[in-house]
């Protein structure tokens, strides 16, 4: 059976406030947690499997890890792999559920055994531009010069393309290692829909899950791989969300937006680009190169993707549980794991879309 296409009407939705996104630590949630469901969570059981994006693993996590004070009885597995594993997983029905960055194409709907699905969208962050060259702390990047730096037309760290925006930077003369990801990839679709979208005719790659990156990049397993790469290796540049770039200490550029401002990788800039998107009926959105003087241009959303129809009833009671938790008491662990919370509109819709679950 095809997935339904949802029609395209769309609202828009303001974006919270530092002051208004709940509090929150490294080790738990704190804060308020927006209203959801009346689930008890306690009676709960059983085993979901899913698999997919790599850029919401540290958030999926968080969640699971605080559901799981609650629902002893439920075991949840997500070993992340990449939006592209997820996506094609879910359609054999080898996964319960699948995390993506990335929605799924017209001509692939047809490929999903369970039948129409539904997007319920968790968190946003930033995909960074990081790097690591020896003596730079800060540098600033116009979409053009990272699309050259990948296309590899940009090969030395101090090429006059790169030191135009970064008077006062010594630029050294050394080589740039690109790295992108090896696997078919939510992180790569949105970083490459960013170039497409903001670097114009100079960008010639495409977009997608994946691209033909050339033979001189470096590739990296998901996000963490990624950003191993980088660490390990002086020169280097490459792409990789907020969480993983932070835990493995990399230096992040500042990325030109519409507005031509620099606005640096992180969860203020995140913000203020969801407060710029439109909601389609079916929760899918679009922050990439948003609107706003403070928008991070490259903020990419995600999603946890399920089947409408869940014949199995304690599969389908707990993931309805589960999608509840992250809608709600889950959000309160977004902030302190590197993720932008959703907007408390954007959070009702999602809710209020878990009736459209057929259990049994």
């Amino acid at each position: 059976m095809a997935v339904a296409v949802v029609a395209a009407s769309s609202l828009s939705f303001t974006a919270c406030s530092k002051k208004d996104a709940p509090a929150t630590t490294g080790s738990g949630a704190t804060g308020t947690a927006p209203a959801g469901k009346d689930i008890d969570y306690s009676t709960l059981g059983g085993t979901l499997n899913g698999s997919g994006s790599s850029f919401q693993k540290g958030f999926n996590e968080a969640a699971i890890g605080g559901l799981k004070k609650k629902a002893k009885d439920l075991s949840i597995n997500y070993p992340g792999g990449g939006s592209s594993k997820g996506k094609n997983e879910l359609a054999d029905q080898v996964v319960d559920f699948a995390g993506t960055d990335s929605v799924v194409k017209d001509e692939d709907k047809s490929k999903f055994k369970g039948g129409d699905i539904l997007y319920f969208p968790t968190v946003a962050a930033p995909i960074t531009v990081a790097f690591n060259v020896k003596g730079v702390d800060k540098l600033s990047l116009t979409p053009e010069v990272i699309g050259k730096i990948f296309q590899r037309e940009i090969k030395k760290w101090n090429d006059p393309a790169i030191a135009a925006d970064n008077a006062g930077v010594a630029l050294p003369d050394a080589d740039i290692s690109a790295v992108r990801r090896s696997d078919g990839s939510g992180t790569t679709n949105n970083f490459t829909k960013f170039l497409k979208a903001a670097a114009g005719d100079s960008w010639k790659l495409g977009s997608g899950d994946t691209v033909e990156w050339p033979a001189d990049t470096t590739a990296g397993n998901g996000n963490g791989g990624v950003a191993q790469a980088i660490e390990s290796t002086d020169g280097a540049i490459g792409y990789v969300d907020l969480s993983d770039a932070k835990a493995a200490g990399l230096k992040t550029a500042s990325v030109k937006n519409k507005k031509g401002k620099f606005v640096a990788a992180d969860l203020d800039g995140a913000t203020a680009a969801l407060g710029g998107a439109e909601v389609k009926d079916n929760l899918t959105f679009d922050p990439i190169n948003a609107d706003g003087d403070a928008s991070y241009p490259i903020t990419s959303p995600t999603w946890i993707v399920i089947y409408v129809k869940q014949p199995d009833k304690t599969k389908g009671e707990a993931l309805k549980g589960m999608l509840n938790y992250f809608l709600t008491e889950g959000q309160t662990f977004a902030n302190g794991v590197d993720y932008a919370p959703l907007p408390a509109a954007l959070q009702t819709k999602a809710v209020a879309q878990l009736d459209k679950i057929v259990i049994g």
